[in-house]
């Protein structure tokens, strides 16, 4: 795949890589900035359930979320993630599918035969976008009006509405090459043009650096990691694997990130106290979550099918997690469960975060409750 394939490769252990990754992500909390200068912007940060963008920059220092450089889109596997405004025509080109193989398995089953369209279904649906999203409009009447615009074999009956709707995977991993962004109030999520929108990708373009970015984001990772991170697969991956990669070991498993990034992977120091990561959080985002959390049964209560918590991060490490909710006007309720004891100094930085997360939420008081046993 085109790796540097060391002799003798580095051995680090899982504290090494969540430091470096932590570093790497700015959860060390460095100069405070706007949110568009943080360095997870190259990947995104995912927006599900919704505000949940707005608590990874808070993670981060960013007590003002507000930065005319940034969209909300469907992105990396077709969630909402914040971007930068400047770089979505290139991040469109770097997640359009490699070849037909590859837009067939993401499309996935829903629709059956239509997903061997392959790349022909990604055209009509990012080409039925650009023709119907002239202006803000609810994404039941986008969903509706592309439907109509794509080919049969794209959609499927729906029961419940007595229509037939596009392939949900297939609708919102084209929405960005569509040029399509995501407005969202309450329960109430309507797509709008992006400004100056070029049009769809004629072909996949710099999946390359988009991939570096994911090593140097979320790394050492293995081109599987990378693959699923990306929403598509090693083997369509493989042709555009990075170069110029350091190999490192991570208890024993064979894992690459950018050459270059090796003397801070080997120099990084995990960030002191508490930070409250949402769902979804980029430090969350790493595919080898067996890294991210050794236990298996600890592993099942942070990351749920529907309804995940949040992670409470303890000197760099996981060590439980959070849910919040409003108490009355003003008021957040935020629970935690710990894996284990929490020490005393974590125990009171605990409440420093719980205010940033209500503040985050627009709420003026915290209440905080600790679960024991």
């Amino acid at each position: 795949m085109g790796v540097t394939m060391a002799g003798n490769a580095p051995e680090m252990g899982r504290a090494e890589v969540l430091a470096y990754r932590a570093a790497v992500q700015e959860l060390h909390r460095p100069p405070v900035r706007r949110p568009g200068d943080l360095a997870v912007l190259g990947l995104g940060v995912q927006d599900t359930p919704y505000g949940s963008a707005r608590l990874a920059l808070a993670a981060r220092g960013v007590t003002n979320p507000d930065d005319d450089r940034l969209e909300l889109v469907w992105s990396v596997r077709g969630a909402p993630h914040l971007h930068r405004r400047a770089a979505l025509p290139a991040l469109a080109a770097a997640l359009w599918p490699l070849d037909d193989a590859d837009a067939a398995r993401r499309i996935g089953g829903q629709i059956g035969a239509g997903a061997a369209l392959g790349l022909a279904a990604f055209e009509a649906a990012a080409r039925a976008f650009t023709e119907v999203v002239t202006g803000p409009m609810a994404k039941g009447g986008v969903s509706r009006a592309v439907s109509d615009r794509v080919p049969t074999a794209l959609t499927y009956d729906c029961g419940p509405c007595r229509a037939r709707h596009i392939s949900g995977s297939l609708f919102q991993q084209a929405g960005l090459a569509g040029g399509v962004r995501l407005e969202v109030s309450g329960r109430t999520t309507t797509l709008a043009p992006l400004a100056g929108w070029p049009g769809p990708p004629t072909a996949a373009t710099g999946t390359t650096a988009l991939a570096r970015t994911v090593l140097r984001l979320l790394g050492p990772a293995t081109p599987g990691d990378v693959a699923a991170f990306l929403g598509t697969s090693p083997t369509a991956l493989r042709p555009v694997w990075p170069g110029d990669l350091a190999e490192v070991r991570v208890d024993g498993r064979r894992a690459w990130l950018p050459a270059e990034q090796l003397p801070a992977l080997r120099a990084a120091e995990a960030p002191p106290g508490v930070r409250l990561l949402p769902p979804g959080d980029p430090f969350l985002q790493a595919r080898d979550r067996e890294v991210l959390v050794p236990e298996k049964a600890q592993r099942s209560q942070l990351w749920r099918m529907i309804g995940s918590p949040g992670a409470v991060l303890v000197d760099g490490d996981v060590a439980g997690t959070w849910r919040a909710k409003q108490a009355g006007r003003g008021v957040l309720d935020l629970t935690v469960s710990p894996f284990g004891r929490l020490p005393a100094r974590a125990r009171r930085s605990l409440d420093e975060e719980a205010a940033a997360v209500a503040a985050a939420r627009g709420a003026t008081e915290t209440r905080v409750h600790v679960e024991t046993g």
